[in-house]
């Protein structure tokens, strides 16, 4: 088990492929700080994961808040001194609208926690990361492609890509390794934000991200897979 006692800080952890994530690295024997702004999701995850023999802190954070990550990293090193793994998973969606019906506050919310709070969350990772320490940012495949309708999604992404391409070349020297996460269709609640009736039963279950997600952080040091990119075999939706 490579990844037994690692120690791994996943956000967006109360569900989805973050939720996933949790439970094939804690099935691996990873103990896991779980962060969201749910607290009692994160307490039942909490008391769920700590059956399987081994630490579970959870803790509420807003990753759109400075404050919040700061006192979310304060607990890490009071708890573990260290990072291993960081699983930035939080992020959000908004409604189907085009960008000229778009509220500035929805987009301001969007690229702020799904951009700026995947840079505020790294930012105070880093200084706990040795060499060997593996960043996961899960950035969906609109990283790459755009959906009319999803305007600040798309650039959200897009920009998060553009940070995690960076953050990578940043950190080569330190043995710190990045990997840009983009899924395509996932089977989670995050449809029903903008596409309530979509196919489930032709998207990828979350279980298949988490497994590939273990799978580059078990590659050995020398090694890297810079972008997991995974589609349904049932072609785009």
């Amino acid at each position: 088990m490579p990844l037994k006692e690692k120690i791994a800080l996943i956000t967006g952890a109360t569900q989805g492929i973050g939720l996933a994530v949790a439970q094939a690295l804690a099935d691996a024997g990873c103990n896991l700080i779980l962060c969201g702004r749910n607290t009692s999701k994160l307490q039942r995850i909490e008391k769920q994961l700590g059956r399987k023999r081994i630490t579970v802190l959870a803790h509420a954070c807003d990753v759109r808040d400075e404050q919040s990550i700061s006192d979310t990293f304060n607990a890490v090193r009071q708890n573990f001194r260290r990072l291993d793994i960081l699983i930035n998973n939080a992020g959000i969606v908004h409604a189907n609208l085009p960008a000229s019906k778009l509220p500035p506050q929805v987009w301001s919310d969007v690229i702020a926690t799904n951009l700026t709070g995947m840079f505020l969350v790294a930012k105070a990772a880093i200084p706990l990361m040795r060499p060997g320490s593996i960043i996961v940012n899960n950035l969906s495949v609109a990283a790459k492609q755009v959906f009319p309708g999803l305007s600040a999604y798309n650039a959200s992404k897009h920009g998060a890509l553009g940070f995690t391409n960076t953050l990578r070349e940043e950190l080569r020297e330190k043995g710190i390794r990045v990997v840009a996460l983009l899924p395509g269709a996932t089977a989670t609640d995050i449809w029903n934000v903008f596409w309530p009736e979509a196919p489930r039963k032709r998207m990828i279950r979350p279980e298949l991200i988490a497994q590939a997600v273990v799978d580059a952080l078990t590659l050995p040091p020398e090694a890297c897979v810079d972008e997991i990119s995974i589609l349904p075999s049932a072609g785009v939706l």
